[in-house]
């Protein structure tokens, strides 16, 4: 039988050893205490106030009878609202050329009724409608402001506010401004075949002149235009002024049957189309059928975007689906 007396102790590890040369006298668990110490990094939390017992309800009255009552503290005194006065244009009738209307494709007010009138009968329509409903909620003038534009030059807004303020003209029951707000290159003068004088800018560049010594009263009845005035560098920065606020509220505040179609640059090639939104209670943008873009429009709508009520007038658009051709009932034989 082997002998295991003299078997070798297996080999002991470095703590063991350890224990041996220095008497350490066996490993003890570290002390942990029953409570720990408040973090210093974090904010300590606040007691809850403990809810007061409601008092008892006495049956007398906190201050005697005779005890003067504090008077309310008088409010403030409101500003009077400005009253305005309707302003009266000048007596001396300038004449339209009727050559320039038929030059220029206009309506002519004492021709036969024909398909360009009849088409703008029906946007005037919509315009009074917009004008009426706007009327209802607000009384500062912004719904008789009409704002005609397009996103690019030669798409047809000129012809299309001058038209549109002629056949605004015709109506029993309002008269209509014609504003040329396109200072770098009016034409609205050009195609009535109207004389050239000061106008919209200068009003706004000069507080010394009022704008009704500036509207030219037309032989054409319920029609007045308002020339462009003298192109300045700062067109944008004097449409952005409160001038241009105040003279607006002149010619629209104590007239509520008066109507400003304002002939603007176009939106995306001058930036007083954008200055103006913010004094009109809706505009028109036309689109050229041949020739606008979908992005091009996008564009100047958002840039108009100030106005309340946008509206897009198609022009030169020669297809209708339903083939309705407006004015050639009016010439057919009884």
């Amino acid at each position: 039988m082997t002998d295991q007396s003299n078997t070798p102790e297996p080999p002991k590890s470095l703590l063991e050893r350890a224990e041996s040369m220095f008497g350490l006298a066996g490993y003890k668990p570290a002390k942990v205490p029953r409570e720990l110490k408040k973090p210093v990094n974090r904010r300590p939390k606040r007691a809850t106030p403990k809810a007061k017992a409601p008092e008892a309800i006495s049956a007398e009255p906190a201050q005697p009878a005779s005890a003067p009552v504090a008077a309310p503290a008088p409010e403030a005194a409101l500003s009077p609202a400005p009253v305005y006065e309707d302003v009266t244009f000048s007596d001396t009738v300038h004449p339209i050329d009727r050559d320039c209307l038929l030059r220029y494709g206009l309506i002519n007010p004492e021709g036969q009724v024909s398909e360009l009138l009849e088409e703008f009968r029906i946007v005037k329509r919509q315009v009074l409608q917009s004008v009426r409903q706007a009327q209802d909620k607000r009384t500062d003038g912004l719904a008789q402001r009409v704002l005609v534009c397009s996103p690019h030059p030669d798409e047809g807004k000129s012809y299309c506010a001058v038209n549109l303020a002629l056949a605004l003209a015709a109506e029993k029951d309002c008269e209509v401004l014609l504003v040329d707000a396109d200072f770098a290159k009016p034409s609205v003068l050009k195609m009535l075949g109207l004389p050239k004088g000061p106008g919209f800018m200068d009003v706004l560049a000069r507080d010394d002149l009022m704008v009704e010594d500036c509207v030219l009263n037309t032989d054409i009845a319920g029609l007045y235009v308002l020339p462009a005035g003298n192109h300045t560098t700062l067109d944008s920065e004097y449409l952005a002024s409160h001038r241009t606020a105040e003279v607006l509220d002149r010619l629209t505040r104590a007239a509520p049957r008066r109507i400003v179609i304002f002939d603007s640059p176009p939106a995306l090639a001058a930036s007083q189309a954008a200055e103006l939104a913010n004094h009109v209670g809706q505009a028109i943008v036309v689109a050229r059928a041949d020739r606008t873009g979908q992005n091009a429009l996008e564009d100047a709508l958002t840039l108009l975007s100030s106005c309340p009520d946008l509206k897009l007038l198609l022009n030169a658009a020669h297809f209708s689906p339903s083939g309705r051709r407006f004015g050639a009932y009016y010439g057919e034989e009884v």
